[in-house]
């Protein structure tokens, strides 16, 4: 896919196109935890494999669950005490709307119903950002993954399924593993972030605010 060169869009923009890659943003409401324990990670990942695993999950006695499996392209991820990022490709342009409320409703109810609250749990709606640069990608996962301190290491983000140690049906992270020659050349990638931190710093200004 070849595309011009353009940096992120801003996250104003709420028109959504088909066919696009977003880098999505959320933190929660006051820039509180969203995710306290292993558990509550955990649950975030099982919406994950709910929502974008090819078969529908069921209910009892109530219809399936919404599949975007068609419809929306997990890239990379990292979730963090009080923030998550998401790199994306959506199909359609209602794709996107439509996973990311199925995927936070359901995890604001688990929330408040765990932690015995009410009320809102992320601040605001999440922020998306368009990339219309296809070698950009390599730069967004690269931000997403250098997210932890320790993130050789880190539980919950993508890495270790681009690493190759974990695989599953609802991430591809072929997307931007296909610009490298294999995962040790993207780890590589990852340690000379030095290098491009004026680029780094143009990622953090679309996830500002």
């Amino acid at each position: 896919m070849f595309i011009r060169w353009i940096m992120p869009s801003r996250n104003i923009i709420k028109q959504y196109g088909a066919s696009q890659y977003y880098h999505i943003y959320s933190r929660g409401v006051a820039k509180q935890n969203i995710f306290n324990d292993s558990q509550d990670y955990g649950y975030f990942l099982q919406l994950f494999k709910r929502y974008l695993s090819p078969n529908a999950e069921s209910r009892k006695h109530h219809a399936p669950y919404p599949c975007y499996h068609n419809r929306i392209k997990l890239v990379a991820y990292c979730l963090m005490p009080n923030h998550i990022h998401m790199l994306i490709y959506q199909e359609d342009k209602d794709a996107m709307t439509c996973f990311m409320r199925s995927l936070v409703t359901s995890y604001v109810m688990y929330f408040n119903k765990k932690y015995d609250r009410v009320g809102p749990l992320f601040q605001s709606n999440y922020k998306a950002s368009l990339i219309l640069q296809a070698k950009y990608l390599e730069h967004i996962t690269r931000y997403i993954h250098l997210n932890p301190l320790d993130w050789r290491n880190y539980e919950y983000s993508s890495l270790v399924y681009f690493s190759g140690s974990k695989s599953t049906q609802w991430l591809k992270p072929e997307h931007v593993l296909n610009i490298f020659s294999g995962f040790s050349d993207y780890m590589e990638f990852l340690e000379e972030f030095k290098d491009q931190k004026y680029i780094l710093c143009e990622i953090q200004k679309t996830v500002a605010g």
